[in-house]
């Protein structure tokens, strides 16, 4: 069987047949309506509709010298963080008619680095990153093409390139003060590599907590290192600390973000561990969900849709020469707390 032909899209120059105009009068209806007489933009418009002609927005904006998309990557678009974060980008990006395309580095450097070249083929206006590492010179080397740069959910560690983040430091001190309060002992903080920057500053915060409560972080801290920052993730690390002889489980849980809480938290129910019990579980995000589980999560909570709506606006400002504010933005989290988090018995 023969596939039917798709149907050709309507071209300008099928507008300009139909109204009987040059293609230059298509062009100055769909851009500089002002300057055609009214009967003549009527029958252009006429051929528009009758032909359900859609402008090629990236060929106009090659004619025009301008460009409107914004190219984003961050580490992984199935976490409700990241998709909230790219929310407030497009929000932004939508008051001044950008538009946005968005891609996951799943925290490969090489993944990150094919993206932003990838962006940079099709002429974006500028990218915004969540960055693998702490090494940033290839996106100074993008600033050097003409590309405008802002590093989301992350503080420049580049004086040059405009940054927008969240103290995960004081996020980390946060959650594991309140973990102590409660009168628990034994945290075990379910974390991934240090070289993301999130998961090294969201540890040192527990490692601050403990200390500025008089406490030797050695005999309080455990930390358990995640295969992967999602709840399969957590899960598994919960069942490795069950399997385990000798050490039991430690009260107080501290999870890198919100996605591994719930898979802690499914791993603790599988294994018949009464919930919320005598359990102290914090995850991190605050995510929409959160509040909404079985065992509503205590969770420490980032302003994630003004992450990336701010994170837009420096972008955005900066290739106007509009920007009024800093270039470096630092949001502070903010501890939620849940009946997931219990006293110590």
């Amino acid at each position: 069987m023969v596939p039917a032909a798709r149907p050709r899209r309507a071209s300008i120059t099928d507008v300009a047949r139909a109204a009987h105009v040059s293609v230059g009068t298509v062009s100055n209806v769909l851009n500089r309506p002002d300057r055609v007489a009214p009967q003549t933009r009527a029958r252009v418009t006429e051929a528009i509709a009758a032909l359900s002609f859609v402008p090629n927005a990236p060929a106009r904006q090659l004619r025009a010298g301008t460009v409107t998309t914004v190219g984003v990557v961050v580490l992984d678009i199935r976490n409700p963080f990241f998709t909230d974060m790219a929310r407030g980008v497009e929000d932004r990006l939508a008051q001044d008619d950008f538009t946005l395309m968005l891609a996951s580095s799943d925290d490969s450097p090489e993944r990150e680095r094919r993206f932003l070249r990838l962006f940079e083929e099709h002429g974006v206006a500028g990218v915004l990153v969540v960055t693998t590492g702490d090494d940033v010179s290839h996106l100074r080397e993008v600033m050097d093409r003409g590309v405008d740069v802002v590093l989301l959910d992350s503080p420049s560690p580049d004086a040059s390139i405009p940054s927008v983040a969240v103290d995960d430091v004081a996020g980390g001190e946060a959650a594991a003060r309140h973990i102590l309060q409660l009168g628990h002992r034994r945290i075990a903080v379910l974390n991934g590599s240090h070289g993301i920057r999130q998961c090294r500053d969201r540890f040192e915060g527990v490692l601050r907590a403990v200390r500025a409560a008089g406490l030797d972080p050695d005999e309080v801290v455990e930390e358990v290192p995640l295969a992967t920052l999602d709840a399969a993730g957590g899960e598994a690390a919960i069942t490795a600390l069950l399997a385990r002889d000798g050490a039991g489980l430690p009260s107080g849980l501290f999870c890198v973000n919100d996605l591994v809480a719930i898979g802690a938290q499914r791993g603790l129910r599988r294994a018949g561990h009464p919930l919320p019990g005598d359990l102290a579980l914090v995850g991190y995000d605050d995510i929409d969900v959160a509040a909404e589980l079985a065992v509503p999560l205590t969770s420490v909570r980032q302003p994630t849709h003004e992450l990336g709506f701010r994170a837009a606006d420096i972008l955005l400002s900066r290739r106007t020469g509009t920007a009024t504010g800093t270039d470096h933005v630092v949001f502070q989290p903010e501890l939620v707390v849940r009946a997931s988090s219990q006293p110590a018995r």
